[in-house]
């Protein structure tokens, strides 16, 4: 899995509590769960609050425990990740989800990073890879390149390509001058910092601009920004 760094979380109102990272496991398989606890177990700043077998278990959880983070199986009987991602997006004040698979190129991971997902995790992927990115995610920081992205929606047909193209095209008509630059280059993968210096901006001005973006196209983070561009063909 290709990593990506990008600024401190954009999105109004978020911020990173204190103490550790709180994690939410989800997958219906006993084994991957028992595996990723004991991957994550020992980590000094992140503490496992629960475990789910099935998406229909994560609403009731996430309610009780708060967790920052949730690792959601894309693919399980009953309610599968996608509509599980679905629902936690709608609530307010959602924790970060991480899409696992088994799969580089899959519909269901796409449409789970347009619905909202922070990013995509390969269930092979390193133990300290995986650490990484969930401190990453929790930080507000999408785990997914732009070459990634590129290939997804290069790969993956999921329909109705023209009508989002359209629609694309329309949401970024409603940026300004300066916060479309900005979209482009977050549709490039670029960080805070880089903007800022391709752009010429502080730092804390790029953050307001992103903030600007996100809230004027209802989107909830920095993937569905590129997500956008890529769609609109810019």
């Amino acid at each position: 899995m290709t990593t990506s760094s990008d600024g401190p979380m954009d999105r109004p109102g978020d911020s990173s509590s204190d103490g550790p990272i709180k994690v939410l496991i989800v997958d219906d398989d006993a084994m991957v769960r028992a595996g990723l606890s004991m991957i994550l177990g020992g980590v000094a700043d992140l503490r496992i609050v629960a475990e789910a077998g099935d998406g229909a278990e994560v609403p009731p959880l996430v309610a009780e425990h708060r967790p920052d983070v949730v690792l959601m199986d894309i693919r399980m009987p009953g309610i599968d990740g996608l509509t599980a991602t679905e629902t936690l997006r709608r609530t307010s004040a959602p924790p970060e989800v991480v899409v696992l698979t088994t799969f580089h190129a899959d519909a269901q991971v796409l449409r789970a990073l347009r619905a909202g997902a922070a990013g995509f995790l390969l269930k092979d992927i390193a133990p300290g890879d995986l650490v990484q990115a969930i401190r990453k995610v929790a930080a507000g920081e999408p785990i997914l390149s732009p070459v990634v992205t590129r290939q997804l929606i290069t790969h993956v047909s999921d329909g109705g390509a023209g009508e989002r193209t359209e629609r694309a095209g329309k949401l970024l008509g409603r940026l300004s001058e300066r916060e479309r630059e900005v979209a482009l280059a977050v549709g490039r993968g670029r960080s805070n910092a880089e903007i800022g210096r391709e752009l010429f901006m502080s730092v804390p001005t790029v953050k307001a601009h992103v903030s600007r973006i996100l809230t004027k196209l209802d989107l909830n983070n920095r993937v569905q920004v590129a997500l956008l561009v890529y769609d609109a063909g810019s």
